[in-house]
Protein backbone atom coordinates (compact mmCIF):
# COMPACT_ATOMS: atom_id res chain seq x y z
CA UNK A 1 0.00 0.00 0.00
CA UNK A 2 1.34 3.04 -1.09
CA UNK A 3 2.29 5.93 1.69
CA UNK A 4 -0.87 8.59 2.12
CA UNK A 5 -0.47 11.91 1.20
CA UNK A 6 -0.23 14.50 4.16
CA UNK A 7 -3.77 16.06 4.81
CA UNK A 8 -3.03 18.81 5.79
CA UNK A 9 -1.57 22.43 3.26
CA UNK A 10 1.52 23.09 5.94
CA UNK A 11 2.24 19.22 4.95
CA UNK A 12 1.53 19.18 2.04
CA UNK A 13 3.78 22.19 1.13
CA UNK A 14 6.33 20.13 2.92
CA UNK A 15 6.04 17.04 1.14
CA UNK A 16 6.13 18.95 -2.66
CA UNK A 17 9.26 20.44 -0.96
CA UNK A 18 10.94 17.41 0.25
CA UNK A 19 9.86 15.59 -3.47
CA UNK A 20 11.48 18.89 -5.52
CA UNK A 21 14.59 18.36 -3.76
CA UNK A 22 14.65 14.71 -4.04
CA UNK A 23 13.55 15.22 -7.61
CA UNK A 24 16.35 17.27 -8.36
CA UNK A 25 19.41 15.58 -6.40
CA UNK A 26 18.68 12.62 -8.62
CA UNK A 27 18.58 14.73 -11.63
CA UNK A 28 21.69 15.68 -11.10
CA UNK A 29 23.57 12.60 -9.79
CA UNK A 30 21.99 11.00 -12.94
CA UNK A 31 23.27 13.85 -15.75
CA UNK A 32 26.61 14.95 -13.87
CA UNK A 33 27.48 11.57 -11.47
CA UNK A 34 27.10 11.03 -7.69
CA UNK A 35 30.93 11.85 -6.28
CA UNK A 36 30.35 15.44 -8.97
CA UNK A 37 27.50 17.01 -7.23
CA UNK A 38 27.09 17.95 -3.69
CA UNK A 39 24.50 19.37 -1.14
CA UNK A 40 24.96 23.00 -2.25
CA UNK A 41 24.71 22.53 -5.97
CA UNK A 42 21.17 20.30 -5.23
CA UNK A 43 20.13 23.47 -2.86
CA UNK A 44 20.77 25.70 -5.66
CA UNK A 45 19.11 23.65 -8.72
CA UNK A 46 16.01 23.17 -6.45
CA UNK A 47 15.64 26.71 -5.20
CA UNK A 48 16.10 26.29 -1.37
CA UNK A 49 18.74 26.60 1.26
CA UNK A 50 21.07 24.10 2.29
CA UNK A 51 19.85 23.83 5.40
CA UNK A 52 16.19 23.61 4.01
CA UNK A 53 18.04 19.83 2.31
CA UNK A 54 19.12 19.01 5.45
CA UNK A 55 15.97 19.68 7.04
CA UNK A 56 14.51 17.15 4.84
CA UNK A 57 17.43 14.44 4.47
CA UNK A 58 19.88 13.87 6.67
CA UNK A 59 22.37 13.25 4.27
CA UNK A 60 23.56 12.87 0.23
CA UNK A 61 22.98 9.09 -0.08
CA UNK A 62 19.13 10.01 1.86
CA UNK A 63 18.55 11.69 -1.08
CA UNK A 64 19.37 8.76 -3.54
CA UNK A 65 17.09 6.53 -1.24
CA UNK A 66 14.15 8.92 -0.74
CA UNK A 67 11.35 6.34 -0.32
CA UNK A 68 13.84 4.79 2.42
CA UNK A 69 11.02 5.43 5.32
CA UNK A 70 7.86 4.65 2.76
CA UNK A 71 9.35 0.93 2.43
CA UNK A 72 10.50 0.81 5.93
CA UNK A 73 6.61 1.60 7.03
CA UNK A 74 5.06 -0.64 4.09
CA UNK A 75 7.14 -3.70 5.54
CA UNK A 76 5.71 -3.56 8.69
CA UNK A 77 2.25 -2.85 7.78
CA UNK A 78 2.66 -5.97 5.35
CA UNK A 79 2.14 -7.22 9.51
CA UNK A 80 0.11 -5.21 11.65
CA UNK A 81 -2.55 -3.82 9.00
CA UNK A 82 -2.87 -7.61 7.80
CA UNK A 83 -6.80 -9.25 8.09
CA UNK A 84 -7.43 -10.91 11.35
CA UNK A 85 -6.22 -14.70 10.73
CA UNK A 86 -4.40 -13.67 7.70
CA UNK A 87 -1.10 -15.96 7.21
CA UNK A 88 2.09 -13.81 8.14
CA UNK A 89 4.94 -14.75 5.24
CA UNK A 90 2.33 -14.63 2.22
CA UNK A 91 1.61 -11.24 3.28
CA UNK A 92 5.00 -10.05 3.67
CA UNK A 93 6.00 -12.11 -0.12
CA UNK A 94 3.49 -10.40 -1.78
CA UNK A 95 4.83 -6.88 -0.25
CA UNK A 96 8.20 -7.39 -1.13
CA UNK A 97 6.86 -8.74 -5.05
CA UNK A 98 5.74 -5.08 -4.88
CA UNK A 99 8.69 -3.52 -3.84
CA UNK A 100 10.89 -5.31 -5.95
CA UNK A 101 8.51 -4.62 -8.96
CA UNK A 102 8.91 -1.19 -8.02
CA UNK A 103 12.54 -0.73 -8.06
CA UNK A 104 13.43 -3.02 -11.32
CA UNK A 105 10.90 -0.74 -13.47
CA UNK A 106 12.77 0.21 -16.49
CA UNK A 107 13.46 3.52 -14.92
CA UNK A 108 14.82 2.53 -11.81
CA UNK A 109 17.99 0.67 -14.29
CA UNK A 110 20.06 3.84 -14.29
CA UNK A 111 19.65 4.68 -10.52
CA UNK A 112 21.16 0.98 -9.28
CA UNK A 113 23.86 1.46 -11.74
CA UNK A 114 24.86 4.63 -9.66
CA UNK A 115 24.10 2.90 -6.66
CA UNK A 116 26.37 -0.05 -7.64
CA UNK A 117 29.14 2.12 -8.78
CA UNK A 118 29.34 3.94 -5.41
CA UNK A 119 30.56 2.68 -2.19
CA UNK A 120 29.25 5.31 -0.37
CA UNK A 121 25.79 4.41 -1.55
CA UNK A 122 26.31 0.70 -1.41
CA UNK A 123 27.04 1.10 2.46
CA UNK A 124 24.28 3.85 2.77
CA UNK A 125 22.08 0.79 1.12
CA UNK A 126 23.71 -1.57 3.80
CA UNK A 127 22.88 -0.01 7.00
CA UNK A 128 18.94 0.96 5.63
CA UNK A 129 18.89 -2.96 4.71
CA UNK A 130 19.83 -3.33 8.78
CA UNK A 131 17.37 -0.62 10.09
CA UNK A 132 14.43 -1.99 7.55
CA UNK A 133 15.13 -5.62 9.42
CA UNK A 134 14.94 -4.40 13.16
CA UNK A 135 11.72 -2.59 12.40
CA UNK A 136 9.81 -6.05 10.71
CA UNK A 137 11.43 -7.89 13.46
CA UNK A 138 9.78 -5.63 16.14
CA UNK A 139 6.40 -5.67 14.49
CA UNK A 140 6.31 -9.79 14.15
CA UNK A 141 7.34 -9.72 17.86
CA UNK A 142 4.64 -7.83 18.51
CA UNK A 143 2.87 -10.34 17.05
CA UNK A 144 -0.27 -11.97 18.78
CA UNK A 145 -0.17 -15.69 19.17
CA UNK A 146 2.25 -18.02 20.01
CA UNK A 147 5.42 -16.49 21.18
CA UNK A 148 8.77 -16.10 19.36
CA UNK A 149 12.22 -15.84 20.05
CA UNK A 150 13.87 -12.60 19.18
CA UNK A 151 15.70 -14.50 17.25
CA UNK A 152 13.22 -15.79 15.16
CA UNK A 153 11.77 -12.51 14.69
CA UNK A 154 15.12 -10.64 13.62
CA UNK A 155 15.96 -13.99 11.08
CA UNK A 156 12.82 -13.82 9.80
CA UNK A 157 12.57 -10.03 9.25
CA UNK A 158 16.20 -10.43 7.86
CA UNK A 159 14.83 -13.07 5.54
CA UNK A 160 12.92 -10.68 4.34
CA UNK A 161 14.59 -7.58 3.64
CA UNK A 162 17.41 -9.72 1.79
CA UNK A 163 14.88 -10.91 -0.40
CA UNK A 164 15.37 -8.12 -2.27
CA UNK A 165 18.64 -7.46 -3.08
CA UNK A 166 18.82 -11.10 -3.59
CA UNK A 167 15.88 -10.87 -6.13
CA UNK A 168 17.39 -7.91 -8.03
CA UNK A 169 20.44 -9.95 -8.59
CA UNK A 170 18.78 -12.52 -9.80
CA UNK A 171 17.93 -12.98 -13.80
CA UNK A 172 14.17 -14.02 -13.04
CA UNK A 173 13.60 -11.62 -9.55
CA UNK A 174 9.89 -13.18 -9.17
CA UNK A 175 11.06 -16.74 -9.63
CA UNK A 176 13.68 -15.90 -6.59
CA UNK A 177 11.29 -14.31 -4.27
CA UNK A 178 9.52 -16.87 -4.47
CA UNK A 179 12.13 -19.64 -3.56
CA UNK A 180 13.47 -17.32 -0.62
CA UNK A 181 9.85 -16.97 0.86
CA UNK A 182 9.40 -20.63 0.84
CA UNK A 183 12.40 -21.25 2.96
CA UNK A 184 11.12 -18.46 4.93
CA UNK A 185 8.07 -19.78 5.44
CA UNK A 186 9.76 -23.35 6.40
CA UNK A 187 11.34 -21.91 9.22
CA UNK A 188 9.02 -19.41 10.36
CA UNK A 189 7.09 -22.78 10.80
CA UNK A 190 9.49 -24.50 12.59
CA UNK A 191 10.11 -21.66 15.29
CA UNK A 192 6.41 -21.64 15.74
CA UNK A 193 6.23 -25.25 16.62
CA UNK A 194 9.38 -25.13 18.25
CA UNK A 195 11.16 -27.33 16.58
CA UNK A 196 15.04 -26.93 15.49
CA UNK A 197 15.53 -26.25 11.81
CA UNK A 198 17.94 -29.09 10.85
CA UNK A 199 20.91 -28.70 9.01
CA UNK A 200 21.53 -29.11 5.53
CA UNK A 201 25.09 -30.58 6.50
Amino acid sequence: MPEQPPSGRRERKKAATRQKIADTALRLFLERGYDAVGIRDVAAEADVAVTTVFSHFASKEALVFERDADFERRLARAVTDRAPGAPLVPALRRETHALVRHCLADEAAPVWRMIDASPALREYEGSMRLRHAETLAAALAAEPGAPRSAVACRALARFVVDAFALAREADDPETAVDEIFRMAEAAWEAAEAGAPVRSAT
